[in-house]
């Protein structure tokens, strides 16, 4: 019987406390609520005409309200009213005029329509945030929709790549679809797009084996931003943690989202590619006490946020976005934990990176590494076994916490990307710390039982400029975001090479695409999980907008005719061919960090040399030099001190990578024959191509000038002659 057609209710029957949510079973829905502030709470029954019934909840257990009705069917829709003391002095905002979302709901319908009943407080009054409204938010809020939980997953298997084989592709449902050729066009900007094989057969000829999706839960819509004429495009506005978003689905049908979502991740599967969550559980789309009230303020505000112990009138924020979940309180945690596991088990994602991750950590006002999160994650079996990433910041005090969180987490490595783009743009006294990021980062990962694979390296990421941008402008452009170019990060660490944006300038051309090249070839080839932004691999921009958070248009949208230019299809083919260097050859992807220091003279049994342009290995006085633009790296595929997955020892070839920051060409000296005897040079990114299209063979302690500001990698084809 659909929900549309169903009668009156005159069942109801107490129901299970577990789980919370709306569960259907095939005969029949539970309902559960947690509310431990709640003096009475209706269940509201909504008909296809916006009609409301309401279900008193008589029945609680440790604060869940609950009931089981029968005959309820996937599709209905739903909302709650609960009844309690409203005193936002006290922290406490009960608010029965107003329909309230289920956090648990696995699906929502509708849209939140800016009306002034959506506001506990008068909108209108002299002194914000005042006042009281008690207008019925019904018919101007969405609805939580029951889900028929039942899918054909097809024998579908996880890929399970280990990390030190992982290569991430950040990108966004919407972006990624909503101009590309191959997809239909009713498909583009949805689920079902990121599952058509012009997708997947993309990705996965480019060598990636997961995607990061930019947040995919149900996410607000910002009054702000509307007003503007934006919208909120990035969607770090989360109120429905376990629910995909609405609008990415090309089924309107409500619930329908969650099995074309379901679709992708097996279709990703099926192409051997992970997905990984960008999730935001640091905070919600309610806001601080200006925010609405459309769900977790209503339900228990105490509970769910993080007030401010001396007036708790006032939201505690350590995101900048107007509040801060409450991870001091069990059912907060039980929240998140839950959500967790249900994107896990029912939605088979493959792991998750946490955005603000270091808030999770408050306790008290400092990030705490022995936090209850983190506890709870490491005992559950099921969240513990996934990818675990964070984004180790928050704006709070002492927000930065790269190379702080435990060990079964990996890490978004800030000082990686900082390092990287001021040694390719000739900032001085680099040297030391740029050998350091491409070697794993032992200096924040190697004290606590943590691996290379722990630091995700990355040069661009959503929030700043793209790779193209990166070596096109030296200030941001955000113009179009509305706010008189003041938001956005303005120390970017990029440089335009002479012009700022675009230039008819053959000569800084040519030297961006080297510079993108170097990037590409500095990220894919270093030690630890390389992360591409989406695009980059073919010279995708923003036109120097670095904060596109509200561009939902052809600002942010990946424009694929750029592979129709030989340029950018020449970068596409580069990035490829370093990943495929990368999958080949396990030297560049190791799993322990790599055994000898930056100094001493027993460089052929070590796993790596660090030389001078001369050759010589580098001594103590090299690595304080001021210049710090150019080095030699001497990778030995014949000592790697570490078994592969199976227990077998590794034998790879030998690599020496050149390294030349420097503004002008020097002359390299290959290492000598105890080293290698002969050397072919299979990267050069001086060329257009990245790549000698003629074969290139230097034998041992031969020279080789490299360009300026160009990289190389020579594979050793004949082996050492030793003495």
């Amino acid at each position: 019987m659909s929900a549309t057609s169903r009668p009156q209710i005159t069942q109801v029957w107490p129901g299970s406390p577990a789980p919370l949510g709306s569960t259907f079973d095939g005969s029949g829905t539970n309902f559960a609520l947690f509310s431990e502030v709640a003096d009475k709470v209706d269940l509201c029954l909504i008909d296809a005409a916006g009609k409301e019934e309401r279900i008193e909840l008589t029945e609680v257990s440790a604060h869940v309200w609950h009931c089981y009705l029968p005959y309820v069917s996937p599709g209905q829709r739903y909302g709650y009213r609960v009844h309690g003391p409203y005193d936002p002095e006290a922290g406490l905002r009960c608010d029965p005029s107003k329909l309230l979302v289920d956090p648990y709901a696995r699906a929502f319908t509708g849209e939140f329509d800016r009306d002034a009943a959506l506001y506990s407080y008068d909108i209108h009054a002299e002194e914000p945030g005042t006042g009281r409204n008690t207008s019925d938010s019904l018919g101007h809020t969405m609805y939580s929709v029951v889900i028929n939980p039942f899918f054909d997953w097809r024998g579908d298997r996880r890929p399970h790549t280990p990390e030190n084989e992982t290569v991430i592709y950040e990108t966004h449902v919407k972006g990624m679809t909503m101009q590309h050729p191959g997809v239909p066009e009713h498909l583009r900007g949805t689920y079902a797009g990121m599952a058509h094989p012009a997708v997947t057969d993309y990705l996965r000829n480019l060598g990636v084996t997961a995607v990061e999706l930019m947040p995919v839960h149900q996410f607000l819509q910002d009054d702000r931003l509307r007003e503007l004429g934006l919208r909120n495009y990035w969607g770090y506005n989360t109120f429905g943690f376990f629910a995909p978003h609405q609008d990415y689905a090309f089924a309107r049908k409500p619930g329908e989202a969650v099995a074309e979502f379901k679709t992708m991740v097996r279709a990703f599967h099926a192409a051997g590619i992970e997905v990984i969550l960008d999730v935001v559980y640091n905070h919600t789309a309610e806001g601080n006490h200006m925010g609405p009230t459309i769900a977790f303020r209503g339900i228990d505000n105490q509970a769910y946020y993080r007030l401010d112990d001396d007036n708790p009138e006032y939201y505690m924020d350590y995101t900048g976005t107007g509040n801060s979940l409450n991870v001091r309180h069990p059912s907060s945690l039980q929240m998140i934990m839950d959500s967790l596991r249900y994107w896990v088990t029912e939605m088979r994602v493959d792991g998750f990176r946490f955005d603000l991750a270091a808030t999770l950590a408050r306790e008290l006002n400092d990030v705490d590494k022995l936090a209850t999160f983190f506890d709870l994650v490491q005992q559950d079996p099921v969240v513990s076994q996934v990818k675990l990433i964070a984004e180790p910041w928050d704006v709070g005090h002492d927000g930065y916490q790269v190379g702080n969180f435990p060990p079964i987490w990996s890490e978004w490595n800030g000082k990686y990307r900082d390092t990287v783009r001021d040694f390719w743009r000739g900032e001085p006294a680099t040297l030391g710390e740029f050998a350091s990021r491409l070697t794993g980062s032992s200096d924040l990962y190697g004290n606590n039982d943590r691996r290379p694979t722990a630091s995700i390296n990355f040069i661009t990421a959503h929030d700043g400029f793209t790779l193209a941008d990166l070596v096109a402008y030296n200030d941001k452009h955000n113009g179009d975001n509305g706010e008189d170019n003041q938001d956005g990060e303005s120390f970017n660490r990029s440089w335009n090479h002479g012009v700022e944006g675009s230039t008819d300038d053959p000569d800084i051309q040519r030297l961006r695409r080297r510079q993108q090249r170097n990037f590409l070839t500095t990220l894919l080839l270093s030690q630890g999980t390389p992360m591409l932004s989406h695009g980059d691999e073919f010279g995708r921009t923003q036109s120097g907008n670095n904060n596109a958070y509200c561009q939902d248009n052809e600002i942010s949208w990946m424009d694929w005719s750029l592979l129709e230019q030989e340029k950018n299809s020449e970068l596409y083919d580069f990035t490829k061919r370093l990943i495929g260097i990368r999958h080949r050859h396990p030297v560049f992807r190791r799993r322990r960090f790599l055994a000898g220091g930056p100094l001493g003279t027993d460089a052929r049994d070590r796993d790596i040399a660090w030389l001078v342009p001369s050759g010589k290995l580098m001594t103590q006085d090299d690595w304080d030099h001021d210049f710090g633009k150019s080095l030699m790296v001497y990778l030995n595929g014949n000592a790697i001190s570490e078994p592969d997955t199976r227990g077998q020892k590794i034998v790879d070839d030998s690599f020496v990578m050149i390294f030349n920051a420097h503004h002008e060409q020097i002359e390299f000296t290959l290492p000598t024959q105890d080293l290698g005897a002969k050397w072919k040079l299979v990267v050069d990114t001086a060329h257009p191509g990245g790549y000698p299209t003629e074969e290139i063979l230097i034998p041992a302690a031969g020279t080789i000038d490299v360009q300026p500001r160009s990289t190389l990698l020579l594979k050793q084809v004949e082996p050492p002659v030793l003495d």
